[in-house]
This record gives C-alpha cells, sequence and structure tokens, in this order.
C-alpha cells in the first residue's frame, strides 16, 4: 500500500469514510436481516426452518471466502479487490430486496456473503497502511467503531424499516451506501503493489471445508437436534478427515495456506484469542436480549431497538476515553478494565426477572456497551503492534474470521443452553405443584379461572413457563459473566515493543 506522504489530508479522510462505510454496510447487514425474517416468511412461501437458509448461506459464504482475501489483496492489489467487493456486495443487495422466490433469495444472499467477505479484513489493512504507525490508534477506533456499531444498530434499523416500509428496504439501504463508498474508492484510493505468491489450493479447499461444516452445525443444530441427526454426523466427520489433512499439508508444503509468521506472532495469537471469547459473549447477549423483551417483558418490536440502543453509545463512549487517556496508561489495564466492566454489566442482568424496570436494562446495556469499547478499540491496536506490514491483509482475514465464528458459537451455544434449561427448569416447577394448588388457585382467582379446571392449568402452565424461561436468561447471563471472567488472565500475555509499556 502507499504511505501516508502519497495521500493528502482530504484524500485521506475520504479514503478512511470510503472504507467505513464499507465496513458498516456489511456489518450491519449481518444483523439487520434477523428481525425481517419473519416478515419475508409470507413473501417467499416459506417454512421457519427454510427461511433459516437466509441467514446460514450468507454466513457460510462469508466465512469460505474471508480466508483467501489475503492472497487476493497481494495477488490483484487491495484497491481491485475492495472496489469489486464493494460493488458487488451492493449489486448482490439490491437483488435481494427484489427476490421472489427462497432460491432465489438463498443464491442472492450467498453472492452478498461472497463479495462482503473482504469488507471488513481489507477496511481494516487500508486504514493501517495510509496512517503512521503513532496514528494506527486512532485508525483502529475509528474502525472499531464501524464494528461494533453495525450488530447494535442493526436490530433497530431493521425493526424500524420492516414496520414502516417492507423488509425489502432492510437490502436496499445498501443502495447509496455502496454507491458512495465505491465512487471514493474508485477516485481517491492508491493502488498497491501486488505480491506474487502461489496459491495454496489444498490448504484453502480444506481449511473451506472445515469452516463451512463447522458453521452448518451451529446454524443447523438446533433445528435437527444436533448431534442425534445424521445430518451434523456428516458435517463432524468432514470436519476431522479435513482439518487432518489439511495440519498434515501445511507442514510440508512450500507455501501454505496461512504464513507461519502470522501465527507464530504472540500478540496477534492472544488477541485472536480474546476477539473470539468477547465476540462470542457479545453475539450472544445481543441475541438473548430480544427474545427475552418480547417474550417476556411484552415489549413491542420497535421499543426494544430502542432499549438496546444505549448499549451502542455506551461503546462509543467507551472508545472516546480510551483515545484520551490510553496514550498514558498500558493497553493491558485498559483491556483488564473493559473485561472486568462487561463482566459487572453481566452480574447485572443476572438480576433480571419476568419484570424489570427500563432504567436498569438501559443501564446495564450502557455499561455493558462501555466495557466493550475499551476491549474492542485497544485490541484491534495491540493485535497488529508487531505484525509486519506485508502479512497485515491475511492476518485482518483471519481477524475478521475469528470474530465472527466466535459470534455464531456463541449464539448457538446461547440457545442451545437456553432450550434446555427452560425444558429442565419447568419440570422442577412442575414437581412442586399439587392437587392443592388448583384449590388454591380456584379460590383465590375467582374472576381470571372461574371454575374451570382446565383454563387453570393452562394459566398455571403459561406462568410456569415464563418463569422457567426467566431463570433460563439468568443462567446464560451468568454463563458469560465467567467466561469475561475467565480469558482475564489472558492479559499476561500480551507484551510490548522491547519489553515497554503498550500504550493505545
Amino acid at each position: 500500500m502507499s504511505t501516508v506522504t502519497e495521500l493528502s489530508p482530504s484524500a485521506k479522510s475520504a479514503v478512511t469514510v470510503a472504507v467505513m462505510l464499507a465496513a458498516i454496510m456489511q456489518v450491519l447487514d449481518t444483523t439487520i436481516a434477523n428481525v425481517a425474517l419473519p416478515h419475508m416468511q409470507g413473501s417467499l412461501s416459506a417454512t421457519q426452518e427454510q427461511l433459516a437458509w437466509v441467514l446460514t448461506s450468507y454466513i457460510v459464504a462469508s466465512a469460505i471466502m474471508t480466508l483467501p482475501v489475503g492472497w487476493l489483496a497481494g495477488r490483484y492489489g487491495c484497491k481491485s479487490v475492495f472496489v469489486i467487493s464493494v460493488a458487488g456486495f451492493t449489486a448482490a443487495s439490491v437483488l435481494c430486496g427484489a427476490a421472489s422466490t427462497l432460491n432465489e433469495m438463498i443464491l442472492f444472499r450467498v453472492l452478498q456473503g461472497i463479495f462482503g467477505a473482504a469488507l471488513v479484513p481489507l477496511s481494516q489493512t487500508v486504514l493501517l497502511n495510509i496512517n503512521r504507525k503513532e496514528d494506527h490508534p486512532k485508525a483502529m477506533g475509528l474502525w472499531s467503531a464501524s464494528i461494533m456499531i453495525g450488530p447494535i444498530l442493526g436490530p433497530t434499523l431493521g425493526g424500524a424499516l420492516t414496520e414502516y416500509y417492507s423488509w425489502r428496504w432492510s437490502f436496499y439501504i445498501n443502495l447509496p451506501i455502496g454507491i458512495m463508498a465505491f465512487l471514493i474508492m474508485l477516485a481517491v484510493m492508491p493502488n498497491t503493489e501486488k505480491v506474487e505468491r502461489p496459491f495454496d489450493k489444498l490448504g484453502f479447499f480444506t481449511l473451506s471445508v472445515t469452516i463451512a461444516c463447522l458453521q452448518l452445525i451451529l446454524d443447523r443444530g438446533q433445528h435437527v437436534d444436533w448431534f442425534d441427526a445424521a445430518e451434523i454426523q456428516l458435517y463432524c466427520a468432514l470436519i476431522l478427515s479435513s482439518l487432518w489433512v489439511y495440519i498434515l499439508h501445511t507442514r510440508t508444503a512450500d507455501n501454505p495456506f496461512l504464513s507461519p509468521a502470522v501465527l507464530r506472532d504472540r500478540n496477534f495469537m492472544v488477541s485472536l484469542a480474546f476477539m473470539f471469547f468477547v465476540g462470542l459473549v457479545l453475539l450472544a447477549s445481543m441475541a438473548l436480549m430480544p427474545p427475552y423483551l418480547q417474550n417476556l417483558m411484552g415489549y413491542p418490536i420497535l421499543d426494544i431497538g430502542f432499549i438496546l440502543a444505549p448499549r451502542g453509545l455506551g461503546t462509543m463512549l467507551g472508545m472516546i476515553v480510551v483515545a484520551k487517556i490510553g496514550a498514558r496508561i498500558d493497553t493491558r489495564i485498559v483491556i483488564l478494565f473493559g473485561l472486568l466492566t462487561a463482566a459487572y454489566s453481566l452480574s447485572m442482568m443476572t438480576e433480571y426477572n419476568d419484570f424489570v424496570p427500563r432504567h436498569m436494562l438501559i443501564e446495564s446495556g450502557l455499561l455493558q456497551g462501555f466495557g466493550l469499547g475499551c476491549i474492542f478499540m485497544p485490541l484491534s491496536n495491540i493485535a497488529y503492534l508487531t505484525m509486519p506490514e506485508e502479512h497485515r491483509a491475511e492476518a485482518a482475514g483471519l481477524f475478521s474470521l475469528v470474530r465472527n465464528l466466535g459470534g455464531s458459537i456463541g449464539v448457538s451455544i446461547a440457545f442451545a443452553l437456553l432450550s434446555r434449561d427452560m425444558q429442565t427448569h419447568h419440570s422442577y416447577l412442575n414437581e412442586n405443584i399439587t392437587p392443592y394448588t388448583f384449590v388454591m388457585g380456584l379460590q383465590q382467582f375467582p374472576q381470571e379461572y372461574g371454575t374451570s379446571l382446565s383454563v387453570l392449568l393452562a394459566g398455571m402452565n403459561n406462568e410456569i413457563s415464563r418463569q422457567a424461561a426467566a431463570i433460563s436468561y439468568i443462567n446464560s447471563f451468568y454463563f458469560m459473566m465467567w467466561i469475561m471472567l475467565a480469558i482475564t488472565p489472558l492479559i499476561f500475555l500480551l507484551k510490548g515493543p522491547a519489553g515497554k509499556k503498550i500504550k493505545v
């Protein structure tokens, strides 16, 4: 990539805006369609299980195509790959909005995933390359903001567009953003030097099969009863065989698919571990909150969006604070503070029940966002602190892939544990129901149940289900809190240049 001296301040600002718009567009589209899924069902004449492929197809295609981003950027130039990706993603978004059948939607979502895979890692690479090393923390702050705000605003924006317009606008909204980013990049983004490097076809194929099957297990497991299904067993067999072939091949290949230099960088590998678990908790908690607020609290979809929005505000505040004081404090202390703050917010969420004051929901969300803002910005900077420039694009692709994997695994684990706990606690609560309970219910609530035993049974079952669900959500928040606390010792594995303090 061209150095910063080859870009005027106005050109650098324009490129920064363009790559951030591209990153926001891709990350936003990962979550914005979730809210629109029930509305798509009628338009596309699909069952709920069939409609799950609208999300699965996008995630799998994006995961596979994230792998060769580094090679593509080196072979064809960062600008060429970025411009084509933005154009393809924008066009695929329009096609998704115009889809009239389920097959068309799945095909266009696959195209979205293929073209969108490069947007986030290349946006990070471009920001690092057009800024001097001392400006990297500020650049990574902007990048982290775009990555964090997308998933948080996605449900809110998707709900509003679906409610007031149509689910199709969840995709059409990418058109003006994509056109703007495309034109700016075409006009002012500098060309990059091309690097001739052989493409490891076997490494790419085996790693792609592993990632794709893992994503399919996570997305399909809940629908087909996990490992009792032949489909999931087949995916597991493919993962084991592909991973075995990949490891053996990598040990002997002259040009392995992932450069050993990337995997040997200590800061980068520790940052990957952090990003995996933080992404797991971030997306899992975000996925659990909408059904909790809608099913237990009875909030309409628009109110849910506004209740969850302060989380994004907290993230922005955290990043602003880190940018102001980070130069005077060791980055490891900042990350530790963010981890403990996020863990404390999750401990607040363990106090939830089936009736929580709105201010408590907002306070815990704001605090959690603040903690995550203190984690993501310095972590995105420290990951590349000791990474050679020629490996940044490849490292950025792996960084984004691990973040997405963490989120997918987190969401799957959260809903699997929630479903199991709801059944378990429903059985436990049922053990306390005796014939005297029915008599007391009929006597104490004559206006609600009258003298009908069947109405009383239905009412009691609904209430037991509500209480079992509330307990299950609390257990999930406890689980996520302990994950945040458990990964804090990884802080001590991060190192600065020549043993010095690491500054944001």
